[in-house]
C-alpha cells in the first residue's frame, strides 16, 4: 500500500461502552499505556534470552510459543490486572488463557498476511485453539508501532461479514480498505479473533517485539479436544494467574436444551443492543 490509512486516534478518551463499541463492531481496540517503562524494560530484559525460531517465510521474523511457564513478568503478564478487568466485564464469564507467544519483527521483515486467527474446524497452523468460538488476543507492544515499524494492519468489521470473500481460512497480500494501526511501547491491540489483520513490513532500523496472549470465556470451548496444561507446570503460580489457567477444553453448553427451559431470564444486560451507549467500567 502506498499510502494506507492510518488509525492514531486518542484512544486514552474512549469510554468504557465506545471500547466496547469498537471492539464488536470494528473487530479491534487499543488499550493504551497498559504497562509502565520499567514493566517493558524487565519484559525485555527476559525475552531478550526466548530461544526464537524463524518462520517459514522470512528469517527476519522470529518467534517463540508456549511461553506461559518461562516465569517472571513474562507469566506474571497473564494476570495484568487492568486487560484481565476488561475482559471480565466484556465477556462477562470466567477468562480462560488459550495460547501466550511471543514475536520480534527485525528490520527486513515482509509483513504478515491479512489472515484470521480463528478458524471453525482447526488448522495446521493454529490447532484446535483457533476454533473456540469466541476469542480475544490481546497483543502487547513493547516497543513504538511506527509507520516504518512493522505496525498492526486490519481490515475493519472483516469478522462481521457473511461473504466467501471472509472465508477465515483465506489470506490476502492486501486490501485496499485495510487500517494501519501506530501506538506507543506498552500499549496492547485487542483483536476479536475473526477480523482479518497482520502487520506491515519492517522498513526501519530496529526490531519490534510483541506479546501475544489468547483468552476466551469459559462457555466457548474448542471444537476437539487440545492439550491440557501439566499439573507440575501450575504448581507454584500465583492465584491470579492459576485462576486464568483453567481446562483448555471446558465448555458450557447444553445440547439437550428444551424449547421453554424452566426459570428461563427475561433480561440479559450483556447483550442489551444499547450497551454502546450506556454501562459501566
Amino acid at each position: 500500500m502506498d499510502s494506507p490509512q492510518i488509525d492514531h486516534r486518542d484512544w486514552s478518551a474512549l469510554t468504557y461502552p465506545q471500547q466496547v463499541q469498537q471492539l464488536e463492531a470494528e473487530g479491534y481496540l487499543v488499550l493504551p499505556d497498559l504497562l509502565t517503562a520499567d514493566e517493558i524494560a524487565l519484559l525485555k530484559t527476559e525475552t531478550a534470552s526466548l530461544e526464537t525460531t524463524a518462520v517459514d517465510y522470512s528469517e527476519h521474523q522470529r518467534t517463540a510459543g508456549n511461553i506461559q511457564f518461562s516465569g517472571g513478568a513474562i507469566t506474571d503478564l497473564i494476570a495484568h490486572t487492568p486487560t484481565i478487568r476488561f475482559l471480565e466485564s466484556l465477556l462477562g464469564d470466567q477468562l480462560v488463557m488459550m495460547t501466550y507467544a511471543y514475536a520480534r519483527s527485525e528490520p527486513g521483515h515482509p509483513g504478515i498476511s491479512l489472515h484470521t486467527d480463528g478458524q471453525p474446524y482447526g488448522s495446521t497452523i493454529f490447532g484446535y485453539e483457533g476454533s473456540c468460538p469466541v476469542l480475544i488476543r490481546v497483543l502487547y507492544y513493547l516497543d513504538d508501532l511506527t509507520p516504518e515499524v512493522s505496525p498492526f494492519r486490519v481490515v475493519p468489521r472483516s469478522h462481521l461479514c457473511l461473504h466467501a470473500d471472509a472465508n477465515p481460512y483465506l489470506r490476502y497480500e492486501s486490501h485496499p480498505d485495510e487500517i494501519m494501526v501506530t501506538l506507543t511501547a506498552g500499549s496492547a491491540v485487542l483483536i476479536h479473533h475473526g477480523v482479518f489483520h497482520g502487520n506491515f513490513p519492517n522498513v526501519g532500523a530496529r526490531s519490534r517485539e510483541m506479546l501475544a496472549i489468547a483468552y476466551r470465556p469459559a462457555w466457548a470451548g474448542p471444537v476437539a479436544d487440545v492439550h491440557e496444561w501439566e499439573p507440575d507446570d501450575l504448581d507454584g503460580l500465583a492465584p491470579e494467574i492459576r485462576a486464568l489457567l483453567g481446562s483448555r477444553n471446558q465448555r458450557r453448553a447444553d445440547l439437550d436444551g428444551k424449547n421453554k427451559p424452566a426459570n428461563m431470564p427475561r433480561e440479559a444486560p450483556g447483550m442489551d443492543p444499547n450497551r454502546w451507549s450506556s454501562g459501566s467500567s
